[in-house]
């Protein structure tokens, strides 16, 4: 292909670099200049333009790119037409993309001008989502580099259908294992399954032991398509219960531990042919884990071998689970926490009083922020952190004499979840818990404030305060959540976490002090009110 500056009158035949305009409208790049065009071109006083040429041996980029793609394309997939050198591939079905990674890699690497792009292999697709799209960059290519390119590389992409419908979860139980734990995982397996048409056809708990959870294995791998096992302790050996009740029960071990951070602790084995998963223990997460990596690809019907499962290392370091936790930090069993903090959000301009300060206005004859500091003070919360923004210096001296720390958020402008982040940074060493209180809601007490916090553990990570069942403050979190709250933006603050550990939250009635905020005259009036 020749490319270059062309005088007008040489240009008929040539195809246009740039977009040109005229008098009757644009002429778009890549158009094949005709008489007309030119005629129209040397009207408006044009007397070069960039052109490409054709030369024998030379394809044009549309017929290029659907060249490319009809032959990359696999089962599964709908390639559409080709336009400005560019065809995308559709999947045609729901299912697991699946692509051919050193194929991909060794067709990109034939010719600049010819490129692939893909999504993420082993990604859920609906029908109709685009899996990958062909774009040839010049205006034409070389034949001799499309053959070069697509030499032994057919059906480079394709959509793996979802095949596998029934399937058992078998959950082991001990002592210390709640049974509401194992109705959660459940649930958040069930969602699991749905997207791909699974269901759960088989469900059976055991006790954690080999003798109890072999036979149940043997049977709900007769009577389905693919058995997860819920242990109540997690596989640390080849030999431990939920390997051993495997073999014991006719199957094989095909691959024990996983390079996925959180999913390390998987077991992959089969019995009679039907692919047997013990689960890690963030499988009781609803994030995406090493769990996902194979359940999707079982689901689709598709071999996981060992060398797939080591294989997954490279991009195998998600992001931390809260379920999960974290190294060197301890661990949070299902009880209440043990070391909970109180953060005030004090730092607001109070926008909406329409003059003063609303946290400084007397509520009883106190200052309203220093009422909710002493509710603080008094309940079981170590350590209170007041956030300042707005005035800090006549916020700070409201609270003479009480002993909170106080932390300037210089940011307070920018959103409630500023002050949030400042006080999280401010808290010690081995908290585990803190409760948000709003500077404005002074009629919240010391015990609203302790039976927030204490209906943490037994599986919540949140507790959200309610008057007659509508949420409102304060808020107790997990201290497994502070990096995800820290990372909030905003106003709307932790809020944008409440759907995503919607099944790790539990509200708690404390009747209308969780919703008597005092941001206007008229709600400042009201609280006054409940306050006398």
């Amino acid at each position: 292909m020749r490319f270059g500056r062309v005088a007008l009158v040489d240009a008929a035949g040539a195809y246009l670099a740039h977009s040109q305009r005229t008098e009757g409208g644009v002429i778009k790049k890549g158009t094949r200049l005709t008489a007309d065009h030119v005629a129209a071109l040397l009207a408006t006083g044009i007397a070069e333009v960039t052109v490409a040429r054709l030369d024998p041996g030379d394809v044009h980029e549309d017929a290029a790119a659907r060249r490319i793609a009809d032959a990359v394309a696999g089962a599964g997939v709908r390639v559409d037409r080709a336009d400005t050198g560019r065809s995308n591939l559709y999947a045609a079905i729901d299912g697991l993309v699946v692509v051919d990674k050193a194929a991909v890699d060794g067709f990109n690497a034939v010719d600049p001008a010819l490129t692939l792009a893909t999504l993420p292999a082993y990604k859920r697709v609906p029908v109709g989502q685009m899996v990958a799209t062909v774009k040839i960059i010049p205006f034409a290519a070389p034949d001799a580099s499309l053959a070069a390119a697509l030499d032994g590389r057919a059906a480079l992409v394709s959509v793996a259908p979802w095949k596998v419908r029934r399937v058992a979860a078998i959950s082991t139980t001990l002592p210390s294992l709640k049974e509401s734990v194992i109705d959660k995982t459940l649930g958040i397996f069930e969602r699991r399954l749905a997207e791909p048409g699974a269901a759960i056809a088989h469900e059976t708990r055991v006790a954690h032991r080999v003798e109890a959870l072999t036979p149940a294995i043997a049977k709900a791998a007769a009577e389905t398509e693919l058995v997860v096992v819920f242990g109540a302790s997690a596989v640390v050996d080849a030999a431990d219960v939920i390997p051993a009740a495997i073999r014991a029960a006719g199957g094989t071990i095909i691959r024990l531990g996983m390079p996925v951070d959180p999913g390390n602790l998987l077991v992959l084995g089969e019995v009679g042919g039907t692919p047997v998963v013990g689960a890690p223990g963030c499988a009781r997460s609803p994030k995406e884990n090493g769990f996902d990596f194979v359940l999707d690809r079982l689901l689709a019907g598709l071999e996981v071998t060992p060398a797939d499962i080591i294989g997954m290392g490279v991009g195998g370091l998600l992001t931390d689970t809260a379920l999960r936790p974290r190294p060197r930090r301890g661990t949070m069993d299902d009880t209440a926490p043990r070391h909970p903090v109180a953060i005030v959000l004090a730092a607001g301009r109070s926008t909406r009083m329409g003059g003063p300060n609303k946290l400084l206005e007397a509520v009883g004859g106190v200052p309203m922020v220093r009422r909710v500091a002493e509710a603080a003070l008094a309940s079981r919360a170590e350590q209170v952190v007041v956030v300042t923004g707005h005035e800090a210096a006549r916020v700070g001296e409201s609270l003479d004499g009480l002993h909170v720390r106080l932390v300037h958020n210089p940011a307070f402008a920018d959103g409630l979840s500023t002050s949030l982040k400042a006080g999280l940074n401010a808290l010690p060493d081995g908290v585990d818990a803190a409760l948000i209180l709003l500077g404005d809601m002074p009629l919240v007490t010391a015990e609203d404030c302790d039976k927030v916090l204490g209906a943490l553990g037994d599986g919540a990570l949140i507790a959200m305060a309610t008057a007659n069942g509508a949420r409102g403050n304060p808020v107790a979190w997990s201290s497994r959540l502070f990096s995800e709250l820290k990372a909030t933006e905003g106003d709307a603050g932790g809020r944008s976490l409440l759907s995503r550990y919607a099944d790790d939250l539990v509200d708690v009635e404390i009747g209308a002090a969780a919703s008597l905020d005092a941001d206007t005259p008229e709600a400042l009036a009201a609280v006054r009110r409940q306050a006398d």
